[in-house]
């Protein structure tokens, strides 16, 4: 693509096009893809393998699309400065909704491959065209619609219509950067479809109560509506948690592939058991859902990982989040999905006095870049006004804990102190570091943590419950 331009805004040409040898890979894969795809539909159809071989092509077609894209959305305006560099160049941001329109269009051609065999056999003329139905009993029957997994695919299309949903709403707060206290609430609004099919297919509202608190509550709690607010409380955060953990290149993409990776160990966790478990059809779901997600978010991290040439804009985070709700809400693990969420859990909490203006919250509370030493250090928030002294003893404990760092003017009044993030948190632990190694540390804590929430939800169950669901 020749962009032309008499600015130094617009990248040139050879950043738009890809190179012969990303071209030759992304073809090659594609058609492999397209060959496993074609001889997966002739075949016994087995929708895992084409689930995997339709990943492929969401990487060779998102890859694409955001290359060629890029400078497109920087003449459309869609374009933002990388501050964090000594050269703020500017270089297109949004690309986030390439790849969730990518991803849509993936999830929905894949509809044929997992429900095609039972549209078959509980429709005329198709798995049921040689018998030979002899008596009126048969006749006045009709077709085996009791066979069709209504369920599965109301499911899987309520998860496309909100994943669908909530992308929009995402492109829409990119566009007009909708304040913060405002697009809190866009998932909980896209969500409702997939509520409402958890009520019709499945409305389940009691929880297993642990052995300790048996005596007082009995063995399941009926929660009701309390546990839909808690399904709308998982798909207000997931996508909020991933927005508010950035601020470095590659972050938002990467905690989202590490959660991501972490669910596809858990979903084969359950496949591989030696017996036939009843959660399978859930966990297929659910890798259903997040093969295709790690395909396009592969694609997307190639381009945002330091030096990032792109940046994933609000949508990414609110289409991430999301996925992780649909196939934990869907897929009857939202608790495990919350262990793999324990670091976003803590940088909500760690966040919430800024959020909620408690103390000053900045527009922007990424880490800060010094340009003489090309490190990241923790930013600062300037006091204009001394904090309350409930505030400032609190303030002052924090740093005393080494869970925030303050500066004090000559009468002891607090005139600064770190933003509250896990970023800036992590700094004021370990120093100033470069951009890159700053975020391969928090993903590296992301997967031991989720690792040892798989671990200890899979080994530790038995202390709380009689069984884990996998001794089922």
């Amino acid at each position: 693509m020749v962009i032309r331009s008499t600015t130094m805004t617009h990248p040139p040409s050879s950043a738009a096009a890809l190179s012969f040898t990303e071209t030759l890979s992304l073809l090659s894969l594609s058609l492999a893809s397209f060959a496993v795809i074609a001889n997966t539909f002739q075949g016994d159809g087995a929708p895992l393998v084409a689930s995997l071989a339709f990943s492929g092509i969401a990487f060779a077609g998102s890859y694409s699309m955001i290359r060629w894209l890029g400078p497109t959305f920087m003449k459309a305006g869609l374009k933002g400065k990388d501050m964090s560099k000594l050269h703020k160049k500017e270089i297109p941001e949004t690309m986030g909704a390439v790849c969730a329109v990518v991803y849509i269009l993936i999830v929905t051609v894949f509809i044929p491959f997992p429900f095609y065999k039972d549209i078959v056999a509980a429709t005329s003329g198709g798995g049921n065209r040689d018998v030979v139905q002899e008596t009126i009993e048969h006749v006045q029957r009709g077709r085996f619609l009791h066979k069709f997994p209504h369920s599965k695919l109301a499911a899987y299309l309520s998860a496309i219509i909100t994943v669908q949903s909530v992308s929009i709403l995402g492109i829409g707060d990119d566009l007009f950067d909708i304040r913060w206290r405002h697009k809190f609430f866009i998932p909980g609004i896209a969500s409702i479809p997939l509520l409402i099919v958890y009520f019709v297919d499945f409305g389940v509202t009691h929880i297993v109560v642990p052995i300790p608190l048996r005596p007082y509550l009995g063995e399941l709690l009926q929660l009701g509506v309390l546990y839909y607010l808690y399904m709308f409380a998982v798909a207000i955060f997931c996508p909020n948690s991933i927005n508010i953990l950035a601020g470095v290149n590659g972050i938002e993409v990467s905690q989202s592939l590490v959660i991501a990776i972490l669910l596809v160990l858990n979903d084969c966790y359950y496949l591989l058991v030696p017996y036939p478990h009843p959660a399978v059809d859930s966990h297929l779901f659910s890798l259903y859902m997040l093969l295709p997600f790690i395909g396009v978010s592969l694609a997307l991290w190639c381009h945002n990982w330091y030096p990032s040439k792109v940046f994933v804009g609000d949508t990414y985070c609110y289409f991430a989040g999301m996925v992780f709700a649909v196939v934990g809400i869907l897929g009857h693990f939202s608790k495990t999905l919350l262990l793999l969420f324990i670091p976003q859990i803590f940088n909500f909490l760690y966040s919430a006095p800024q959020l909620f203006r408690v103390v000053p919250c900045p527009r922007h509370r990424m880490p800060r870049f010094n340009a003489r030493t090309g490190l990241m250090e923790c930013s600062v928030t300037e006091w204009q006004y001394p904090p309350k002294p409930v505030v400032a003893k609190v303030l002052k404990l924090l740093h005393r804990l080494n869970l925030l760092r303050v500066e004090t003017n000559s009468q002891g009044q607090i005139v600064e102190s770190t933003n509250f993030t896990i970023l800036n948190l992590w700094l004021v632990w370990f120093g100033p570091k470069r951009e890159d190694r700053l975020a391969i540390e928090i993903l590296a804590m992301q997967f031991a943590v989720g690792l040892f929430g798989l671990f200890a939800r899979h080994n530790f169950a038995l202390l709380l419950f009689e069984s884990d669901n996998l001794n089922v």
